[in-house]
């Protein structure tokens, strides 16, 4: 995702990567304390803290040890630093402990959205994030999905200890007080420069109020005026006294306020002990709110019942897989990706009606948000359609929805659309559901809303350049369309990016043409399948190099014709037709040999998404060994049992997806066509009970650790000669069964 990050390029020997991979499956620092498998559940093999820290404050997962079940609306997260777009609210660096919040900040180059925070405190009430941060250390800290619990230093020899838990749109803190301290919490509704409300109802022991706040709100045309983050707390303890409080600011027993860098407080009785709140959110109303704390964790559901329902939701998703011949540390990898990738796209809808955004108003339906396109639909949108089928349908509904309300298709949603990245990468989302068998949703709204993308230009294409995040435009959908439709390429000299947007544009034609014959529109899908072949108008054999090109049809400058990548990425990134660029560059052979600069040269860079499925063209170009290889070196130089475990951002679910799959041995290149490009598994045994598969599918591959190469594989006693498997193989279930070797093999070539 757009993030102007550094590259870090891979160019690893093989018998490097296999010292990595032994570092990798190694025992780890105190960072990874307990995390073995050892009479543990599979939700205990999650490490949360995988991915909250690394060499730059950016440059890293970006993810927090929130806990909360699978695709909650608001996840819960211990506060250690303030959020912003480049800045998440948890980092392992941290040494205090200034909130609990209910964050819907999807990524760390995104923003956050109606946000709310708690903290406990002992003595005088302080309510300004640095005054009452609390130190603590990670060895008194526990983090897993279903809970999270921290004792932190109050001073004088004292210690407050507060555990978590979440529902999808509230959460729970139980806090446990010093012996004869002063008892008090605050409840944060704002930060400086934004104004929001609290009220504080002491029969009702509650706290509640609103925070406006929308940290994208400059990016996108829909500035959604009515926007609230909507919040009840409501405490098990009566109120012993209250105020409210701007910035450090107290204003003692006051019960309402409307204002800026905005919080309520109360203290309770002497000798309270444990305290617990519960705070539902809602991005309707007040009134939904409850209503959500209502359906969710009402009074007589215990912290432990609620608890234990969220460990069971991530239960049901990671007892799918069962591994065999896999270290403790390769197990809490696997594990922690499927943690992460099962959290987004996010819901947006609140028990059958959601806040849209896109036109200021409640509907009736379903809604989700957290679509980061750009970066999801390569693997991240498979792994959905492996493990939560039953979230598709929904998940396509919900931005047909966005559609009817905002007039296009999502590009990349953070509670609306914010024009980040390039691309219309619906398209392939809803090509790749169709060509899976997903039919519960409106096919034919699907194909109007995919042949506006490849047929409709933005407003203002031909004056706007529609550079990254530039402020006041339109939807930007595919710009530069207009000149892409009339020769074939978006011009270098008119539009920002535009070479990787013609390469992607190229690919989502070949998805809205798979869209089109499903719905019967066979013209439609002839015109379609050959605008998808107009990558090859910016392929140039005297350099061997896609190159941008200008209105007049000469080449452009490259300053600005690239997203996140550069000639030699983007020269890659046929993902519809890798046979047609393999001729375009002379073949096979030295296709292959292209492959080897590439990867020799150090321009591989798996921290970014346009390099993802880079390593498996070598299953086109004749030689699955080196995918096999490749594969296998990524993967130990890029993930770890580590706080700084994931080497670039994880971008909703996109990173951990590809070593989820490429694990199992298996990769979709070319998402849309439902197929799957075969790599190496890295585990012995693998049994994988897919919810939509009439019989589990048991993936053997003896010896895998320490033979990374592909002898022969057959799936239920069928042998498969070539590196490729169909979404419906997968389905069957039965038995993939390789057989591995030590040294380069022939298979599949």
């Amino acid at each position: 995702m757009r993030n102007g990050r550094s590259p870090a390029p891979l160019a690893w020997p093989f018998v490097v990567a296999m010292a990595l991979v032994a570092a990798f499956t190694a025992p780890s620092s105190a960072a990874t304390a307990d995390r073995t498998d050892t009479g543990r559940s599979d939700v205990d093999l999650v490490n949360p803290f995988i991915g909250t820290s690394g060499g730059s404050n950016t440059e890293y997962g970006g993810m927090i040890p929130s806990t909360a079940p699978p695709f909650a609306m608001t996840r819960w997260s211990p506060m250690t630093r303030q959020n912003y777009v480049s800045k998440t609210p948890y980092h392992y660096d941290d040494t205090k402990i200034s909130g609990f919040i209910g964050t819907h900040q999807p990524a760390i180059w995104m923003g956050d959205s109606g946000y709310v925070t708690g903290m406990p405190g002992v003595g005088g009430v302080k309510t300004s994030a640095d005054d009452r941060a609390l130190p603590f250390s990670h060895a008194d800290e526990h983090a897993a999905p279903d809970r999270y619990s921290v004792r932190m230093q109050a001073g004088s020899g004292r210690t407050l200890t507060t555990e978590m838990t979440g529902t999808s749109r509230v959460g729970l803190l139980r806090t446990t007080y010093p012996t004869g301290a002063d008892a008090n919490f605050v409840v944060q509704a704002t930060r400086s420069g934004i104004v929001g409300n609290v009220h504080v109802d002491p029969a009702a022991r509650e706290i509640t109020g609103y925070n406006p706040d929308r940290q994208d709100s400059d990016l996108g045309p829909f500035k959604a005026p009515n926007f609230k983050g909507y919040f009840v707390a409501h405490f098990d303890t009566a109120f012993d006294s209250h105020g409210t409080a701007t910035g450090a600011t107290l204003h003692e027993g006051q019960g309402d306020r409307t204002d800026g860098d905005l919080s309520a407080y109360v203290r309770f009785p002497s000798g309270t002990r444990t305290v617990q709140v519960r705070i539902a959110t809602s991005f309707i109303s007040l009134k939904q709110a409850r209503a959500n704390l209502a359906a969710e964790a009402p009074d007589d559901r215990s912290f432990e019942q609620i608890a234990s329902k969220t460990r069971a939701q991530w239960s049901a998703k990671l007892s799918r897989v069962d591994l065999r011949g896999a270290s403790a540390d390769q197990k809490a990898i696997f594990y922690t990706s499927m943690y992460h990738a099962l959290q987004y796209p996010s819901e947006n809808s609140e028990h059958g009606r959601y806040y849209s955004a896109y036109d200021d108003k409640v509907h009736p339906g379903v809604s989700y948000t957290g679509y980061s396109l750009w970066d999801t639909f390569r693997a991240e949108n498979a792994f959905l359609t492996l493990f939560a089928p039953e979230r598709i349908n929904g998940m396509v509904t919900s931005m047909l929805n966005d559609y009817r309300q905002g007039g296009r298709l999502p590009m990349w949603k953070n509670i609306t659309e914010t024009n980040i990245m390039v691309g219309t990468n619906a398209d392939s989302l809803i090509a790749e559901d169709i060509a899976k068998g997903f039919s519960g949703f409106d096919r034919k709204l699907a194909y109007e809303a995919v042949y506006k993308d490849a047929m409709t230009p933005p407003d203002l294409d031909t004056e706007l350049p529609y550079y990254d995040r530039q402020e006041g435009t339109p939807v930007e959908a595919r710009a530069g369309l207009t000149y892409y439709k009339e020769n074939g390429w978006v011009a270098a000299d008119r539009t920002a990016e535009s070479a990787s947007r013609t390469l992607d544009y190229a690919y989502e034609d070949w998805a809205v043409a798979q869209v089109a014959k499903a719905v019967g529109k066979n013209d439609d899908a002839e015109m379609f399948l050959e605008r998808s072949a107009n990558y090859k108008k910016l392929y140039d054999p005297a350099t061997g190099f896609m190159r941008p090109r200008n209105l007049d049809g000469s080449w452009g400058d490259e300053t600005y014709a690239w997203t996140e990548g550069d000639k030699w990425v983007y020269t890659l990134d046929v993902l519809h037709d890798v046979p047609g660029l393999i001729d375009l560059m002379g073949g096979r052979k030295k296709f292959a040999s292209w492959l080897d600069s590439y990867f020799a040269g150090g321009h591989n860079n798996h921290t970014n998404e346009p390099s993802h499925h880079t390593a498996y063209l070598y299953d086109d170009a004749g030689q699955p060994w080196k995918t096999q290889e490749k594969v296998r070196e990524i993967a130990a130089a890029n993930y770890a049992n580590r706080t700084d475990g994931l080497s670039g951002n994880e971008d909703c679910g996109q990173m951990s997806a590809w070593y989820v799959l490429s694990s199992l041995g298996i990769y979709p290149v070319n998402p849309a066509s439902a197929k799957y490009a075969v790599g190496s598994p890295f585990f012995d045994r693998a049994e994988v009970r897919l919810p939509a598969a009439a019989h589990p599918l048991t993936i053997t591959a003896k010896g895998a650790a320490k033979k990374p190469y592909v002898q022969s594989l057959s799936l239920n006693g069928r042998s498969v000669d070539q590196p490729v498997l169909s979404h419906a193989d997968l389905l069957k279930g039965g038995r993939l069964r390789f057989t591995m070797s030590d040294k380069r093999e022939n298979w599949g070539s």
